[in-house]
């Protein structure tokens, strides 16, 4: 599976971010890496695809288009009409994270080349507990590797398996990256206050 964020400009051509690869688990994102590697043909495929299906929803802003893809098979999935969460990779990937893309496009403002510094991933950090007065620790850990940040979200209250927050790397490789985020992903602990 992959995302391919693309970028609706009002005043503009329909831009798209290097490709994000993800893994999904019971329906929900667990970890995504970017760049996803793919065939150029693939790629240039999905773009048209990607193209194709937001011009005809028409609006401005960032879509997380997504895609099954088997070989040379390019297969459309679906379509979030916003920031998504498997592209919470590039709040460490890009120059500009898919949220100041999406900014820059509803606000007709002009968007720049879109660069992929790094090979880099993310991971979602995960209730353990079900509680109304959540608080966590572990955030020293967490930031202890370089290249590394940590995301929570802020949520109040929380039943296990909820998604509390994210943690992203970057390194020398997709492989380095997701160890590395799913290292600072571990180290946050929920508490029941």
């Amino acid at each position: 599976e992959i995302t391919l964020l693309t970028i609706r400009q009002s005043n503009g051509k329909t831009l798209f971010c290097p490709p994000i690869g993800h893994e999904q688990k019971n329906g929900d994102y667990q970890c995504s890496w970017q760049p996803a590697e793919l065939k150029e043909s693939v790629l240039e495929n999905a773009e048209q695809i990607a193209k194709c299906v937001t011009d005809d929803l028409g609006g401005v802003g960032l879509f997380g288009v997504e895609f099954f893809i088997k070989g040379e098979e390019v297969i459309f999935s679906e379509l979030s009409p916003r920031p998504h969460d498997t592209g919470l990779v590039t709040l460490i990937s890009q120059n500009l994270n898919e949220f100041e893309l999406h900014l820059r496009a509803v606000l007709g403002l002009e968007i720049p080349q879109i660069v992929c510094h790094d090979p880099s991933a993310s991971r979602v950090i995960l209730a353990t507990q079900n509680s109304n007065n959540i608080s966590f620790s572990g955030m020293e850990d967490a930031l202890r590797q370089s290249n590394t940040s940590v995301f929570i979200f802020g949520k109040p209250t929380s039943t296990v398996g909820r998604r509390m927050g994210v943690a992203v790397a970057k390194a020398e490789s997709i492989a380095e990256a997701r160890i590395k985020a799913d290292k600072a992903a571990q180290s946050i602990k929920f508490i029941n206050e």
